[in-house]
């Protein structure tokens, strides 16, 4: 659960933090006061999208910070496991685990995400975020009026993800194939034309005999064959200062080398540069007779300097064709011997890649099958638990269906192009709610006939009454109360209530009959001080919950009415719970 949300520099918050408990927390305030931005800044925190316009006037900084008490599961073990992230204030043995999520952001886009103080990227917080809270804003419930969100509906009530998975994989397996075998069968005129120039590309490079790196050799040997005269004087000198010379560098060398060894007679010290003089004379030997023997191979060669200019202007020829390098060329001689091989026996390749398409097919059409079989499975499960919730929301007469629509057998093997049917990653099924909030009247298309306050109710249902308890999290509900009053919302409210038994829940609210259901009852006000608008939140007591829900009821104008009023609600509540825990 959320236990502290700190929010810095967003919107019209400069600095705010608030307390959550357990149960049912319920925020409430006048129309504007900032009840969304609350919730806004903790969608933030979980990795929602930020914008720039989030940041309070004259910042350029702002962070958000929660800190949260999370039950073990091994999926998120192993998550936090994976990510290197310490696990603070708890261990896997039942004891709930601290998380503390903190997320700086700036106007530069150079946003910090850290997990218990270890950066973390946005990526891995979205795969944390179901772990810890699960978000329903206002107009989420705009989205069960798109056919398109009921499939996903449906898997996340029936638990089909993994299995969803593996059709994805066997769906990609098999559309990879069907691609390869399309692109070795597309057009027999291309293949007979790219035959010809690979063929020719070959032989030219084969008759080119290139090797890595002659091209450096042949521009080395080509410097000196246009520097002949003035190298043959370069080693002839060095080599006489060296070697032949009376006053030569070796016979110097020899003379100090015999004086160290003299003088090392009488002090040790000298012995310890006799071996680096001997090697250097070595080496002075070596450069000496290198000079002499390259001096007399130097001889200037204009038919060869001719035929090194051919030779390099072919090679040029050649680099600017394949690739900008005789490394490239050497490359594309490979790969092109391989694509050769490739389409000369192409025949073959297509009748085993029309193997293998029949494989993956058969192969995906069997996983998608076991996950229509749990769809359908899930859909009867999902359809009892909603029209049982419906009873608890004042929608009695309601009724729900899941359609699910799908190929037979028969059909998908006759329904090779794809294109009669939904055949993809997500499976081969088309699902639809169908709905009926009254007495006779027959199902349709959930979007043709519930209205706004049956869409807030059956959201409110559909994302917690199949799988609220799968593992306890804070859930959050901004303004679920839209289009509803009177005894549906008290319906709402015991709804609520019994949910907070197994989860955290916060509610933003404008209904009274809500309100009353609290466990935490905070209120959001705005005020303006120096030119500048500051948000709070305050916790209320029992005489505070009465004056906020008689203002609810009333107003700006609080009557002892509705005080009365407002104390009987709170009174009834309890009963209202009670009755609640009965039914269930």
């Amino acid at each position: 659960m959320l236990q502290l949300l700190n929010i810095n520099n967003i919107a019209l918050i400069d600095s705010l933090r608030v307390d959550f408990e357990k149960g049912l927390n319920l925020l409430t305030g006048e129309t504007g006061s900032g009840k969304s931005i609350i919730v806004d800044a903790l969608g933030i925190l979980i990795g929602g999208r930020f914008a720039n316009d989030l940041l309070k006037s004259g910042t350029d900084r702002a962070f958000v910070e929660g800190l949260f008490l999370v039950s073990p599961h091994p999926q998120l073990q192993s998550l936090l496991q994976t990510a290197g992230i310490e696990q603070d204030g708890g261990s896997w043995n039942g004891d709930p685990l601290e998380l503390i999520v903190r997320r700086e952001l700036s106007t530069t886009g150079r946003n910090k995400i850290f997990i218990n103080n270890q950066l973390a990227t946005q990526s891995f917080l979205r795969e944390l975020r179901p772990f810890l809270v699960d978000i329903h804003g206002q107009g989420d419930q705009q989205s069960l009026f798109n056919p398109a969100t009921h499939l996903e509906l449906l898997d996340e009530s029936a638990e089909t993800i993994d299995l969803r998975g593996q059709v994805a994989e066997s769906f990609q397996r098999w559309e990879s194939l069907r691609q390869e075998l399309a692109s070795v069968v597309s057009d027999e005129a291309k293949r007979f034309q790219l035959l010809d120039t690979l063929k020719y590309q070959i032989d030219e490079l084969e008759r080119a005999q290139l090797s890595v790196g002659e091209d450096e050799q042949l521009e080395e040997e080509r410097r000196r064959l246009l520097n002949v005269e003035k190298l043959t004087s370069l080693s002839h000198s060095s080599y006489a200062r060296i070697y032949e010379d009376d006053d030569a560098v070796l016979a110097r060398l020899r003379q100090t080398i015999n004086e160290i060894v003299e003088l090392s007679e009488y002090d040790s010290t000298f012995r310890d540069y006799l071996e680096p003089l001997e090697s250097a004379r070595a080496s002075l030997e070596d450069l000496a007779f290198t000079l002499r023997d390259f001096a007399d191979r130097l001889e200037f060669s204009p038919a060869r300097l001719a035929e090194i200019d051919d030779r390099l202007t072919e090679l040029a020829r050649l680099k600017r064709k394949y690739g900008g390098s005789l490394n490239s060329a050497l490359e594309h001689l490979a790969a092109s011997q391989d694509r050769l091989r490739s389409l000369e026996h192409v025949d073959e390749r297509a009748a085993d890649l029309e193997k293998s398409v029949n494989t993956a097919r058969d192969e995906y059409v069997q996983c998608a099958g076991r996950l229509h079989k749990e769809r359908v499975r899930g859909a009867k499960k999902l359809e009892q638990a909603i029209e049982r919730a419906m009873k608890e929301v004042a929608m009695e007469n309601g009724r729900f269906e899941v359609r699910i629509t799908s190929p037979s057998a028969e059909e998908l093997k006759e329904n090779q192009s794809q294109t009669n049917y939904r055949i993809d990653c997500s499976g081969i099924d088309v699902v639809e709610f169908y709905f009926s909030a009254n007495v006779g009247e027959e199902l349709k298309p959930l979007a043709r006939v519930a209205s706004g306050g049956e869409a807030s109710r059956l959201m409110l249902i559909l994302k917690t009454a199949a799988n609220a308890s799968e593992f306890p999290r804070t859930i959050v509900f901004d303004e679920i109360d839209t289009g509803i009053g009177g005894r549906v919302s008290e319906a709402v409210g015991v709804k609520l209530k019994t949910l907070s038994r197994t989860n955290q829940v916060l509610c933003v609210t404008h209904q009274p009959q809500i309100a009353r259901f609290a466990d935490t009852h905070l209120v959001v006000s705005k005020e303006t001080a120096k030119g500048r608008t500051r948000v709070s939140v305050g916790k209320l007591d029992r005489a505070g919950q009465v004056e906020e829900i008689a203002r609810m009821l009333t107003g700006a104008e609080i009557t002892e009415s509705a005080r009365r009023h407002a104390k009987e609600l709170l009174r009834s509540k309890v009963v209202s719970a009670l009755g609640e825990g009965k039914r269930e």
